[in-house]
């Protein structure tokens, strides 16, 4: 088995490309790790899969897929974890804003220290205000919401054992919650490391401040999913009994005082003339509603999906 496998998604990072494979290569070579690199072209609209396909003749440890349009980095990540065979499988960047130097320790940490994952944190970053603001709210809604206690979920330098990337789905932005999803999967053992955060040297950005939006609807979305996704008639029964028996006991009480009232010579109105009734009457039909949808919710649940079905153009073995 191989010690490492680095997987390292890109998009339209053409210039980057040979002095990464170049860095990642020495560091490989100074501490004797037998390793592969694994690059997942996302649909890159420069020269990166041609720039990949010549870099192979050169370096026999690289591997490399590439899709017929661009799904994101999630997606990317899926397939990468998919080909990965290392015993630890380390994730960075292609845009050389995350240190290869770096990826000796974050090995040992798996395999002397015993941890399922190390997220890296970038304490000091080189990226303008606008990133940084939002990153920092982001992380400190993740850290709520999930519990794990990490300052920087979306840095892309992780290492991993090999069976927690083999249980992990990414669609969508769900990249930025793997150590979430690990968790939940019974890893536990979640380390941080502080690592370097260089300035990007060739290029822009590929991510707009959309994504910080993005990855909040899938840190809800994860979250709902992991706690009901298997159990989905635990939530849409319970509001649906809460919602039926709730109208019910309204409607119960407009009659029994309409009853009272008329046994006591009271004034009095029909039922159907209190705007309560309506309100009964709506959470009746909204809780048998729910009470169905949780029973097609269980119906729905199946091992075989094709959320993580990607269309694979070219590829380097």
């Amino acid at each position: 088995m191989l010690q490492i496998s680095i997987v390292v998604p890109l998009y339209n990072e053409a210039e980057s490309l040979p002095e990464l494979c170049a860095w990642i290569d020495r560091v490989m070579q100074a501490n004797s790790f037998q390793y592969e690199m694994i690059f997942v072209n996302d649909g890159s609209r420069d020269t990166s899969w041609s720039v990949l396909q010549s870099l192979s003749k050169e370096y026999k440890s690289l591997k490399g897929i590439s899709f017929a349009r661009n799904y994101g980095k999630s997606a990317a990540l899926h397939e990468g974890f998919q080909l990965a065979s290392g015993e630890v499988v380390i994730t960075m960047d292609a845009d050389l804003q995350d240190s290869p130097d770096e990826i000796p320790e974050l090995y040992r940490m798996i395999k002397e220290d015993g941890l399922d994952l190390v997220s890296g944190w970038k304490q000091k970053r080189f990226d303008p205000i606008s990133k940084t603001i939002p990153t920092k709210l982001y992380n400190a809604a993740t850290r709520a919401l999930s519990g794990v206690k990490l300052n920087d979920f979306n840095c892309g330098l992780k290492a991993y054992k090999l069976e927690v990337v083999k249980t992990i789905k990414l669609y969508g932005e769900m990249h930025r919650y793997i150590p979430v999803q690990a968790k939940w999967n019974g890893f536990t053992q979640i380390g941080e490391k502080v690592v370097q955060h260089q300035s990007r040297k060739y290029g822009v950005t590929k991510f707009g401040l959309e994504r910080f939006l993005y990855g909040f609807l899938d840190l809800l979305s994860i979250t709902f999913v992991q706690t009901f996704g298997k159990r989905p008639m635990h939530l849409f029964g319970s509001l649906g009994i809460l919602s039926f028996f709730s109208g019910s006991l309204i409607t119960i009480w407009l009659i029994g005082e309409k009853l009272y009232n008329i046994a006591n010579q009271l004034k009095y109105r029909n039922v159907t003339d209190n705007p309560l009734f309506f309100l009964a009457l709506v959470a009746i039909i909204l809780g048998v509603q729910l009470f169905v949808a949780g029973f097609l919710g269980e119906l729905l649940i199946t091992n075989s999906d094709k959320t993580t079905q990607y269309q694979i153009k070219e590829e380097i073995a």
